[in-house]
């Protein structure tokens, strides 16, 4: 697996040619994207994006799938999630799901929702967004094409993920994210460190006008939007419209990662709506604070 991980070739998408590969695929048993943002911060915490490869699963899931709600087999996501625990150096009781159904809902994660969505059953249903400054705590959400987004406060020590499609990106999850932070942890938006991470392109993503309208409404969208390839369609960026939340909410621009990596254009490695027509099975943002 080592070696087959080190030959992964990943179609990057690069917005002005200036800048090398953001993101670094690693792994021992399983291979997955880390992110060169959180790198001054080893050994306090860890944030990992999982491709499609490495897992158990058979099928439109093949093979490392992490949804129980994609027709998959039980014993083959659960086996999945061991994989991915063993990157991580925890156990399944460690993991902490959400319930994503593309709101801006965020949830504060405590030792009581330890192993919910694993080994318990979810108590709450419509988050989008996890935080918590516990360690030892996996904030566990999932995608195949939305955006996931990574925050850290290295002062408070506090994490975040957000779990970021159209409609939490107009609804400025990331905004959000921040708020909360501030209110549960004390987080200055100018203290934490961002990683948007591989989802699809603007290339890639073509919605009809009344998406682009709801858009419009928020965004400075010069830079968000552009024609599509057919009548009343456009390109969305969603990495751009993050990006300026991120930094209209107090975030520094070099403490934004962006993202180089499509999930559509990579449909042999990623987990993609799009590219499978929905036949598919999901993909996993993971983050975690370290024990002391």
């Amino acid at each position: 697996m080592k070696e087959y991980i080190q030959n992964i070739e990943l179609k990057r998408i690069y917005t002005d040619g200036s800048h090398g590969p953001s993101v670094v695929v690693n792994g021992k048993t399983i291979p997955y994207i880390t992110f060169s943002v959180f790198d001054r911060f080893k050994g306090q915490m860890q944030a990992i994006f999982t491709t499609r490869l490495g897992g158990v699963s058979t099928g439109d899931c093949a093979s490392l799938n992490l949804s129980f709600t994609r027709g998959d087999q039980p014993d083959a996501v659960l086996e999945n999630f061991k994989l991915v625990g063993q990157e991580l150096g925890i156990e399944l009781t460690q993991f902490v799901c959400s319930m994503q159904t593309h709101t801006t809902n965020i949830r504060q994660i405590t030792q009581k929702d330890a192993g919910k969505g694993v080994v318990k059953d979810l108590d709450y249903e419509n988050i989008d967004g996890l935080i918590t400054n516990e360690p030892g705590l996996c904030l566990s959400l999932f995608y195949a094409d939305c955006v996931p987004v990574y925050f850290y406060d290295p002062v408070n020590r506090a994490i975040g993920v957000a779990h970021s499609g159209w409609k939490g990106t107009v609804g400025q999850i990331s905004a959000k994210m921040l708020m909360h932070m501030k209110l549960a942890f004390g987080t200055n938006p100018k203290e934490v460190y961002v990683a948007i991470g591989p989802s699809i392109c603007q290339g890639c993503y073509e919605v009809s006008e009344d998406v682009a309208l709801e858009f419009q409404k928020v965004y400075r969208t010069d830079s968000i939007l552009a024609k599509g390839k057919a009548e009343k369609k456009y390109q969305l960026n969603l990495w751009e419209a993050i990006s300026q939340t991120l930094l209209l909410s107090g975030v520094l621009e070099d403490h934004i990662q962006r993202p180089d990596i499509c999930t559509c254009c990579n449909p042999e490695i990623f987990f993609s709506h799009r590219a499978s027509g929905g036949k598919r099975g999901n993909l996993g943002a993971f983050m975690m604070l370290n024990g002391d």
